[in-house]
């Protein structure tokens, strides 16, 4: 009891320095903060991959164990795990990236040869004006003037990555990620046990039972979120790249690519890239193509939210979809793409806290009542 005490009481201590320090100096919080990020950035990235390969890895693990090989099972799954995973980065930077850039440049170069085409073919008869003079010639007119050349290549890329951060600075957090999140991965039963431990030692039996329910259901909405979300983006982008060569769609790869980007960020993610593919193959490709391209990908994405996904997740998360355009926006608004991806799962467990807590007050009114009438009637 003592130890709970003293562990309160220094807790609200810290938090009220805390709190001073920030309204004192705003500036000096901000940066302060700003650099705790920067120091902790591949710590976040460690337990973000973690999160994303913890699924494979405990797949290959049951499988492993399935040939009765318990003793190997966690070391084997790891390494087999993050073997095809440092491939698939390898495959990702020698072939696809310069891909994507290559075919972003030529898109820009000839954009306005593209322009002038669908103008002369598509719209004659000023079919559809509005589209034509309000939509599609500010966009060319506004991207022709940047000449991505001179800024996107991958040895331009990589530049900018060496100047912005340093190659040392660069090779380290790599480093520090990776192995960070093997270690997460290997002693993940070990680091819960640690917090369920320090919970119990500071909190009441009560109050420990609902941190460790809340953070049970917590871990298992950003698992299952997280995970899901990257190998299901990861699928829908190879889908998109097959189906799109086989239509044979100019810049496949880099449609593709970015529908299953885009299809990261919940609700809206889907529509923008599918947005952004249509009018691209408006401008390479005319109307017809562009209607039919749309209204294949419009087909994969329905199959992809309700078996693909599904499967993936091995179950949805209990959320309307008002309340997920909600929280996307919102977490747009204040924390840009990072917000719009977490945005759901936040929102998930604020849900399921208010729920509870709404629960349990009319709970305590219901046998306030029943006490309150049943002292009347005596």
């Amino acid at each position: 009891m003592k130890t709970k005490k003293w562990f309160f009481w220094v807790s609200i201590g810290i938090v009220l320095i805390i709190i001073y320090k920030f309204l004192d100096n705003f500036t000096g919080i901000g940066n302060w903060f700003a650099k705790l990020f920067s120091i902790l950035a591949p710590f976040v990235i460690a337990i973000i991959i973690s999160y994303v390969l913890l699924v494979p890895c405990r797949q290959v693990e049951r499988i492993i164990d399935r040939k009765k090989k318990h003793r190997f099972s966690r070391v084997g799954s790891i390494f087999i795990v993050y073997v095809i995973f440092g491939l698939l980065l390898f495959l990702l930077f020698k072939f696809l990236i310069p891909i994507l850039a290559d075919s972003v440049v030529d898109l820009v170069t000839n954009l306005q040869g593209y322009y002038n085409s669908i103008t002369t073919n598509e719209f004659e008869g000023n079919w559809a004006p509005f589209i034509q003079n309000n939509i599609l010639k500010p966009a060319v007119d506004f991207i022709s003037k940047i000449n991505l050349q001179d800024f996107i290549s991958a040895d331009k890329i990589f530049s900018y990555l060496i100047s912005a951060f340093g190659v040392v600075k660069i090779v380290i957090n790599i480093f520090i990620s990776f192995i960070c999140s093997v270690y997460i991965l290997s002693e993940r039963e070990q680091i819960v046990s640690a917090i369920q431990n320090f919970s119990k030692a500071v909190l009441s039996e009560r109050k420990y039972n609902k941190f460790w329910n809340y953070f049970k259901k917590g871990n298992e909405i950003f698992l299952k979120f997280i995970s899901s979300q990257f190998i299901d983006s990861c699928l829908v982008a190879v889908l998109m790249i097959i189906i799109m060569s086989i239509m044979k769609i100019k810049y496949a790869v880099l449609l593709g690519f970015i529908i299953g980007m885009f299809n990261l960020i919940p609700f809206f993610g889907a529509i923008l890239g599918v947005i952004i593919a249509g009018l691209v193959t408006v401008l390479t490709g005319g109307w017809k193509t562009a209607l039919i391209m749309i209204v294949v990908v419009t087909i994969v994405q329905q199959l992809d939210a309700n078996i693909i996904n599904p499967k993936i997740t091995s179950s949805r998360l209990n959320i309307s979809p008002l309340l997920v355009v909600f929280s996307v926006t919102v977490g747009g608004a204040y924390f840009g793409i990072a917000g719009m991806f977490l945005a759901v799962p936040v929102v998930t467990i604020i849900k399921l806290l208010l729920h509870d807590f709404i629960v349990e007050k009319n709970k305590q009114r219901k046998i306030a009542s029943e006490i309150e009438t049943t002292e009347i009637k005596k």
